[in-house]
């Protein structure tokens, strides 16, 4: 077996944060909620949607910004499926949402 070396995806920070943020939050029973929250602090309370509904509210809330200004970030429960996570993701980078991440948290 010859062995080779794989590239990994690292954690980084941006150079600037975004003014506002998205968070869509996948809940153990797979339903989805969406978070919104401005560099002053958090903003609307969590709106629960289906998955049909996220990409089109997360696109209305960014077209009244500047490019590139509302990060969205994707944020699941520890037993939710992966492929429900890249399912989300997917639907967003379809229909041209900009900015789309995932939430990382780092064992203590």
């Amino acid at each position: 077996i010859t062995t080779g070396v794989v590239d990994l995806p690292s954690v980084g920070k941006a150079n600037r944060q975004p003014d506002a943020k998205l968070e869509v939050v996948i809940n153990k029973d797979e339903s989805l909620e969406l978070r919104a929250s401005t560099a002053a602090g958090p903003g609307a309370v969590a709106q629960r949607l289906a998955l049909a509904d996220l990409a089109a509210r997360v696109l209305q809330t960014q077209s009244g910004q500047a490019a590139g200004s509302v990060a969205v970030v994707i944020s699941a429960d520890r037993s939710v499926k992966y492929e429900s996570v890249v399912k989300v993701m997917d639907t967003l980078q379809r229909a041209g949402v900009q900015r789309v991440g995932l939430s990382v948290q780092l064992a203590p």
